[in-house]
């Protein structure tokens, strides 16, 4: 992941195999004289423009898709080639990365030239010099989605109550039934925006019984196929009927990753 990467670097192979390398950009030696600059001396471009103006904080997560090159050309780390996008905190990485990722809106790719002061400053065993990154802000997922309060007058709804919203079509025509085993991405809010679970925050997908969960998600994951990614909204009665915290309503975006 980039945070350990970044906090504490290193680079592995598999034995026996030639590893992969996507190439460095044109201008990886220096920043080019239309890239931005600021007081701390990290220069950027901004390579794909990025929707909205929400930005994430120091203290906000984000995730990212990210290649990293020293100025000679050579790459040290990507997630792209892991096919993994990573997240972590804004203020757990180097401060130039930081400092760059507070700058842009999600799904935003900008390049950052990244001067060694602000990097690793010459520490043995990581990177030297000026580092060079391609990052593409994927989210910020600690920050309820728009909609939290309640569905949008787009969102489907079923005769249970639940709402939902496709945010990302899926693949196939698979659905899980009640008795599958399924693996998912998920956070959840409620309706005042308050977090209160993510898989993403923890790093680490979670796999279950479709039955095994709040009648909600069960009518919920049956909906979905291999790939998609939903809102959903959860009434109390469908979620933990007010037994238990968290109450009231619940909103969930689900990424169906595999059926079992």
């Amino acid at each position: 992941m980039l945070s350990a990467l970044l906090l504490t670097f290193a680079v592995g192979a598999v034995s026996g195999q030639t590893p992969s390398t996507l190439p460095a950009p044109p201008d990886v030696a220096a920043p080019p004289a239309d890239a931005v600059k600021t007081p701390s001396g990290l220069a950027t471009k901004v390579i794909k423009k990025g929707t909205g103006t929400d930005k994430p904080a120091k203290d906000d997560l984000v995730t990212v898709h990210y290649t990293g090159w020293t100025t000679d050309g050579k790459m040290f780390d990507s997630s792209v080639l892991r096919n993994k996008p990573s997240t972590f905190r804004v203020g757990g990485v180097i401060a130039g990365f930081s400092e760059g990722l507070q700058l842009m809106p999600i799904g935003e790719t900008r390049r950052l030239w990244i001067p060694e002061p602000i990097a690793y400053k010459g520490v043995e065993n990581r990177p030297k010099g000026m580092l060079v990154f391609d990052v593409e802000l994927i989210g910020i997922p600690n920050r309820p989605p728009p909609d939290v309060k309640g569905p949008p007058a787009d969102a489907k709804k079923t005769a249970s109550g639940l709402a939902y919203k496709v945010l990302q079509p899926g693949v196939g025509g698979r659905h899980p039934k009640p008795n599958t085993q399924v693996t998912v991405e998920y956070s959840g809010w409620t309706t005042d925006g308050k977090m209160f679970d993510s898989s993403i925050v923890r790093g680490q997908p979670s796999s279950f019984a479709v039955d095994g969960v709040i009648p909600g998600w069960t009518e919920g994951l049956q909906l979905m196929v291999e790939g998609e990614k939903t809102r959903f909204w959860i009434p109390e009665k469908i979620a933990y009927a007010g037994k238990q915290a968290p109450y009231g309503m619940l909103v969930f975006d689900v990424e169906l990753i595999k059926i079992q």
